[in-house]
């Protein structure tokens, strides 16, 4: 009776394991046909601070799905990254079924006080590259403060812009666009973290809120390629 028990409950565990292989293998399936779109950036990107499921990407995952998008977005954002790293690492986050990438780089540069001349171009190699590839894009831009004289700003501001122009993007002009209060002109300090400089959960919602429209007219023009 013990030896049939064992037997019977070995054939459980094999049968089970066998329902969430096939569950498994059905899940990359249906991913497989889904729109994949890379999201890269940095910190405010990669959800610094926030628990994962709070975090930029997923907080969008979940916009876009209640909005009628299917997409699988993936997370490329790596913290204190730069314009040259997104750049540097771009090739091998390039996987064959990336359909199109999200660019939101340009703040650490700004922070760092690099020439506007060094971002831009590094922006444009990789634009330049994903258009080489035939992978469409959206960009994110950053807005500078005055802190580096009112020339710096307007030569950092309108990187952005003019790249999206040059290369047909969809574009957001900044992820803190959403989070100024229209009173003071100055970013809601309820909306960000302890640090002053990273969105909390609140603030991601409000970001998401305000790039989600442009991010689902860029998935819908991948369809239609």
């Amino acid at each position: 009776m013990i030896l049939l028990n064992r037997l019977k409950y070995g054939l459980f565990l094999v049968f089970n394991k066998m329902i969430i292989s096939l569950f498994v293998v059905s899940s990359f399936a249906i991913a497989d046909n889904q729109v994949k779109i890379l999201m890269l950036g940095d910190s405010l990107t990669q959800g610094y601070g926030l628990e994962e499921k709070s975090g930029l990407v997923p907080v969008l995952q979940r916009w876009l799905s209640s909005n009628e998008t299917e997409v699988f977005l993936i997370n490329g954002g790596v913290s204190g990254d730069t314009t040259l790293g997104g750049l540097e690492r771009l090739d091998w986050l390039l996987t064959p079924d990336i359909d199109g990438v999200v660019v939101a780089l340009g703040g650490n540069d700004l922070l760092r006080g690099f020439d506007p001349e060094f971002t831009k171009n590094n922006l444009d190699k990789i634009f330049m590259k994903l258009k080489s590839k035939g992978i469409s894009a959206a960009v994110v831009g950053t807005i500078s403060p005055l802190n580096y004289g009112s020339e710096f700003k307007k030569e950092f501001d309108d990187i952005f812009p003019a790249l999206a122009k040059d290369y047909g993007l969809f574009y957001v002009d900044s992820f803190f666009a959403p989070l100024v209060d229209k009173q003071t002109q100055q970013i809601s300090i309820n909306l960000l973290q302890y640090d002053g400089i990273h969105p909390n959960n609140k603030g991601v919602e409000a970001i998401v809120a305000y790039i989600g429209p442009v991010i689902k007219d860029f998935i819908k023009s991948l369809a239609q390629l």
